[in-house]
């Protein structure tokens, strides 16, 4: 079975957040970028499924520049088998959907996996896409994932419980906690991903449907204040008239 396994290039969790000064781009310096958190869930269960079958490849794929490598070859550490780059800034949910329906297509994958959302944009859009474009089901968002032959069993998280689903390959599926722990790369996965393959490719000719008009931060938090215990009315006017909550 080939797994195709989408990861997206973020900025870690830690970063302090600032824009160009037209705040129309992210400003990258000094930044450190890190394999998007969902989608380690579904690099992971790939991996994880292919050795329970004993057979099988998992590629990562990534839409992304030059300098998302290094976290593809982390990808490898983990275990995928081998990488695809397309070559291009991912510029919004579309256009990076159309690049993996493209890849997926050629590629004749049986599944294709992600995270259900990147955390630097937190979309929830492109594996819809993808499943669309390919004209194939789509699972989202899934927390376990089971094959036997060319079925898969997922659990979904519905609104007030969880969906037990059965979905034949090919399909997409989002993935999320508690699929499975992610793993992190060893010595000799570290060494052995120099030498995979990771491929090269020029996107497609289509263009984005949306543009960033500008980016802001929240508003900045304010300071604490203290209300003593035995001053009751006090905390409930402030409630009331300045935090607006009752």
């Amino acid at each position: 079975m080939k797994f195709l396994v989408c990861i997206s290039n973020v900025p870690d969790t830690t970063t302090k957040i600032a824009f160009t000064p037209d705040n129309k781009e992210f400003n990258k310096a000094g930044v450190q970028f890190v394999i998007n958190p969902w989608d380690e869930y579904a690099l992971t269960r790939a991996i994880e499924l292919k050795e329970a079958q004993g057979a099988g490849t998992v590629t990562v794929l990534n839409v992304g520049e030059a300098d998302t490598e290094p976290n593809i070859r982390k990808a490898l550490a983990i275990g995928a088998d081998d990488a695809i780059r397309v070559n291009a800034h991912p510029k919004d949910a579309f256009f990076v959907a159309k690049q993996i329906a493209a890849i997926a297509k050629d590629g004749g994958y049986d599944v294709i996996l992600m995270g259900k959302e990147s955390i630097d944009y937190n979309g929830f859009q492109v594996h819809g896409m993808v499943g669309e474009l390919l004209g194939i089901p789509t699972v989202a968002p899934a927390m376990k994932l089971d094959m036997s032959g060319n079925t898969a069993t997922l659990e979904r998280e519905i609104e007030g419980g969880k969906e037990i689903v059965e979905v034949n390959a090919p399909f997409v599926a989002s993935c999320q906690q508690p699929m499975c722990e992610p793993r992190i790369p060893n010595m000799r996965g570290i060494m052995t991903a120099r030498t995979k393959p990771l491929k090269v490719v020029e996107p497609t000719a289509d263009a984005a449907r949306t543009e960033v008009e500008t980016f802001a931060l929240p508003p900045a938090k304010q300071g604490v204040k203290l209300i003593p215990a035995e001053n009751a009315g006090e905390l409930i006017r402030l409630l009331r008239n300045e935090a607006k909550v009752i």
